[in-house]
């Protein structure tokens, strides 16, 4: 459930509040932001590829269900900024034809992007938000903070104000009662 202010945020950027938008953005930049280093390796495309989707989140605010975090939503946008990025970058960096024909592993087929794979991958990542949203609060923010915000068992600690053994246990019993729902869907 996300926090009063938020929520108020969300309702006035679709009625197209920009200072309510910065607010969220505020709130969430630094996480998008370190996701897209981790990924990226590259603090200055990181920081690029953050504004980029950002403001493809302000220009579909309308289509954000309040069923998901918002946090959760934002960050599938930058992942999918970043993995637009990737795609360019790597179309536009040349490959000796001889060096690929030279390659015994070289699968042609294989080298382009799979429709069918892309279109798989982002429907996983539907069924996760769905399985992540009938976690109890307290699972759902420690696995958002793991495997979407990409933090340290650490920061985690230090941002949930919890021993780190506690955070373990905590990711352990999400992990399974996701586990649970995958296996035995409701």
């Amino acid at each position: 459930m996300a926090p009063k202010a938020e929520t108020q945020w969300i309702e006035q950027a679709c009625r197209g509040s920009q200072q309510a938008f910065r607010m969220l953005m505020e709130r969430h930049h630094a996480g998008v932001l370190r996701q897209l280093k981790k990924r990226l390796g590259n603090d200055e495309d990181a920081e690029d590829i953050a504004q980029q989707a950002f403001a493809k989140a302000f220009e579909n605010i309308h289509s954000y269900s309040p069923k998901y975090a918002f946090s959760t939503w934002v960050y599938s946008i930058a992942n999918n900024c970043c993995i637009d990025f990737v795609r360019k970058r790597a179309k536009g960096s040349t490959v000796s034809i001889d060096k690929l024909v030279e390659d015994e592993n070289f699968n042609a087929q294989n080298a382009l992007p799979n429709p069918e794979e892309n279109m798989i991958a982002e429907q996983d990542l539907v069924t996760a938000a769905l399985l992540l949203e009938k976690l109890k609060p307290q699972y759902r923010r420690v696995v958002e903070l793991r495997y979407l915000k990409e933090y340290a068992y650490e920061e985690i600690a230090e941002e949930l104000k919890m021993p780190i053994g506690t955070v373990k246990t905590t990711l352990f019993r999400a992990k399974d009662q996701l586990m649970k729902m995958i296996v035995t869907p409701k």
